[in-house]
């Protein structure tokens, strides 16, 4: 086993890696929406099933996809890696940890006091605060992988999934997360070839792909119905098996040009991550007092739907005007000049 030598060129990527990212980012912006929405109503609803089918791989895949393109940069001098695999995360951490933590903290200080709310503040810059634990975590992820690029890559991949199938539950988010999801993260990275000629391989075998994705659905249904998804060693073939399903169904979507806006939404899946929570909270808040919808489920789909598409408008709204900053970080946080305009964001850049 080797690190990959190679990866997808821009144009191919383009083809379907932002429909796997769409999957992902909606079935996360699902999951954090439908919880806290069934949590606000008193019980659950319909859509909590699809939540806990997707349970077993939705951040798996998410992560798997992140590590795709990592060699594009694993090499690059170290100034160059710290200002486009660390910095760069680090910066939208701060700036909407800070956004978000504006909202929150009347509501800390009000349950924990002044110095509580300052502490949980504080606290956020070692361990990662709410749902912004994978911005957090992307650059932990990239730094690990450069610096075990001198230990023999299947070493690091067996104690990554070692860390994966142990217990590990310290309750500190950074170290928990950790062990639970660098195993996907650097198998995107040491599979990458693998996987760029396994979804080339699916373009052309779709009657073969479509029976194993209907083989995948059954065998995580039932292994998730039967409460045995997280168990050792099962989470983990689980969270493999559906991240490689999320990839044969982006290329299907891709092949056959179907919803487009899926894609649209994995181009901008770092705005989407970045941005949900606010409007995912006032939806659901509204939904709560107002009872206008009183059917869990539906109310969640409603919360889902506000908390993909409002960060979408806010993103069209602020281009090109001095709020820029909240989805494009300014010049001045760079190490090195910013790269030229994309039409589209590189995986988790």
């Amino acid at each position: 086993m080797s690190a990959p030598e190679c990866a997808m060129p821009q144009s191919q990527r383009i083809d379907w890696v932002d429909y796997a990212k769409g999957i992902s980012i909606i079935l996360v912006v699902m999951m954090h929406s439908t919880l806290s929405t069934e949590d606000a109503l008193g019980h659950a609803g319909w859509l909590h099933g699809v939540v806990e089918f997707a349970r077993p791989f939705r951040i798996p895949a998410f992560f798997m996809i992140a590590g795709l393109f990592v060699a594009h940069t694993i090499d690059r001098d170290w100034r160059t890696f710290l200002d486009r695999k660390v910095l760069h995360f680090v910066y939208f951490y701060v700036l909407w940890l800070i956004i978000q933590f504006a909202f929150r903290a009347p509501f800390l200080v009000a349950d924990h006091g002044a110095l509580g709310a300052l502490q949980a503040f504080l606290t956020a810059f070692i361990d990662p605060y709410g749902t912004l634990w994978f911005i957090y975590l992307l650059p932990v992820f990239f730094l690990a992988t450069r610096l075990t690029r001198s230990i023999p890559p299947v070493i690091v991949f067996l104690v990554a999934a070692a860390l994966e199938i142990a217990p590990i539950d310290t309750h500190w988010t950074l170290i928990d997360e950790f062990a639970s999801r660098f195993v996907y993260f650097y198998s995107g990275y040491l599979f990458s070839v693998y996987i760029l000629r396994g979804a080339a391989w699916s373009r052309s075998h779709m009657a073969l792909v479509l029976a194993g994705l209907a083989a995948w659905f059954l065998a995580n249904l039932w292994l998730v119905h039967a409460g045995l998804s997280t168990d050792y060693g099962i989470s983990l073939a689980l969270g493999f098996a559906g991240a490689a399903a999320v990839v044969a169904i982006s290329v299907l979507l891709a092949r056959s040009h179907l919803l487009e806006g899926l894609r649209y939404c994995g181009q901008n899946s770092i705005v989407i991550y970045l941005a949900f929570f606010l409007p995912m909270v006032i939806t659901r808040i509204a939904l709560a007092k107002t009872h206008v919808i009183t059917d869990p489920g539906t109310a969640a789909a409603l919360v889902t739907t506000m908390a993909v598409v409002t960060p979408l408008i806010l993103h069209w709204m602020v281009r090109g005007t001095m709020f820029k900053f909240l989805f494009e970080r300014p010049a001045r946080f760079h190490l090195v000049p910013a790269k030229p305009k994309k039409t589209t964001l590189l995986p988790a850049e």
